[in-house]
């Protein structure tokens, strides 16, 4: 058997998201977000589930904390709920939001774990949303304003920052597919979402150097790779336009200050044109210290008239598939990555989400044997080493999720987690695929 083994410095973390995992939605003057409106609006998310408990670790972060020291990870990645911090969106900051970060990075801290923290994972404060949400460039402005507040009060503890998780959903899914909050089917509003994301993202990374806080900032997108069914031009066409939906059109504006020119004009001939203000654009553009990348599938695509926002049509191929009726394509983050590193630089990638849904089961000794899981990551693994043999700048793996947790639209029915959350007492249980992370990070490699 091949031996694999990473860099000293290659760091293992796992990651969560605050609306996902915290509870107390009222407690210490947390005002309502788009998710607590959306998950509370028939139809919208699976069971009706909602996160006003999720996995309680706005009580139980001790315990979780003691799960990461055991785990034996560098870092790990949450994010801090803004309507913790400003419940209203603006004004009176809410120190008692401020203080359940503070233990949570002290605590962090304490365990030797890094904590790398993203300032907007979805949870919009509602009142916000009320005027506007991210189609209001006033919300851009009170981003700004959170952001500078969460960099002070965390300045030296706080390393590694990322702006937005996943602009994609935040603009396209919620407001063109509709499937997440605020649950919009509105194309141009979706566009104006996205810009209006990304701006915001770089009037952060402005401030933060303005304030010269320390550490890194960064920004986070999820990208897929779709390649097309055939060598037809027609094909080629169609799988780039499905690509580019998710990739260069958050990437080419990060890296180069322009969007893909071919997508605005489709875009256009949808009836859909960017909002693009004198500025906006080297806003978006401004130099950051590293990419976040989230990786969960790939596929195969072939012209079809009519078919979708790109006239393209998903081929199955064969892959095997997770309980999210997603393909397993670790070769996809191989092909990603290299094509983000060919096309954008040597700006230093960690992977901030990998991770799989499938159906686990507790058994009587407090045990899940999610092997399926445990070979999605070692697949996945051999992918991240082949890119750093490959010169790839790859410097950290974030596993998705530490806690099987709310996941979103599809509620408590899919299970992420490398430890399994019981939702009706709340105790949590470190599955195969927790002990199989736990060895890789201890002997920083694997047998392949």
């Amino acid at each position: 058997m091949a031996r694999i083994d990473f860099p000293k410095d290659f760091v293992w973390g796992t990651a969560t998201a605050s609306y996902q995992i915290e509870g107390a939605w009222q407690e210490d003057g947390r005002g309502p977000s788009i998710w607590d409106t959306f998950s509370k609006t028939p139809g919208k998310v699976f069971n009706g589930d909602n996160g006003d408990v999720a996995c309680d670790s706005y009580h139980r972060y001790e315990e979780d904390i003691a799960l990461l020291k055991k785990l034996g990870v560098k870092a790990y990645r949450f994010s801090i709920a803004w309507p913790r911090i400003f419940p209203q969106g603006t004004g009176e900051v809410n120190e008692k939001g401020l203080d359940y970060y503070r233990k949570v990075v002290d605590g962090l801290i304490a365990a030797g774990i890094e904590p790398c923290v993203t300032l907007y994972h979805w949870d919009l404060p509602q009142a916000l949303q009320d005027k506007g949400g991210w189609d209001n460039r006033d919300t851009i402005d009170a981003f700004v304003n959170y952001s500078e507040v969460i960099f002070k009060a965390f300045n030296g503890k706080i390393k590694q920052w990322i702006t937005f998780n996943e602009t994609w959903c935040v603009s396209f899914l919620s407001n063109y597919l509709g499937l997440h909050a605020p649950g919009n089917t509105d194309l141009q509003l979706a566009v104006n979402v996205a810009h209006h994301c990304m701006v915001a993202h770089g009037e952060a990374v402005k401030k933060f150097r303005e304030l010269g806080i320390e550490g890194e900032i960064g920004t986070t997108h999820n990208l897929y790779w779709f390649e097309p069914y055939s060598t037809s031009p027609e094909d080629a066409a169609a799988a780039r336009r499905n690509r580019a939906f998710n990739n260069e059109w958050f990437m080419e504006p990060t890296f180069k200050g322009t969007y893909p020119q071919f997508l605005v004009d489709w875009f256009k001939g949808k009836g859909a044109e960017v909002p693009i203000l004198p500025g906006d654009m080297e806003t978006i553009s401004q130099k950051i210290d590293f990419i976040g990348v989230n990786f969960y599938s790939g596929g195969f695509g072939r012209y079809k008239k009519d078919e979708g926002l790109f006239d393209c049509e998903e081929v199955q191929v064969g892959f095997d598939k997770t309980y999210m009726d997603w393909n397993v394509y670790a070769d996809g983050l191989y092909k990603v990555l290299s094509w983000a590193h060919e096309e954008y630089g040597d700006t230093p990638i960690y992977i901030t989400e990998n991770g799989a849904c499938y159906e686990d089961v507790l058994t009587e000794d407090n045990r899940v044997h999610d092997v399926l899981r445990k070979e999605y990551f070692k697949k996945h693994f051999i992918q991240c080493h082949r890119l750093i043999e490959s010169g790839v700048p790859l410097k950290g793996y974030f596993a998705w999720s530490l806690l099987d947790n709310f996941e979103w639209a599809e509620g408590y029915r899919k299970r992420f987690g490398i430890v399994y959350t019981n939702y009706e007492t709340l105790e949590r249980y470190p599955k195969d695929s927790y002990y199989f992370i736990q060895d890789v990070i201890k002997n920083n490699g694997f047998e392949a």
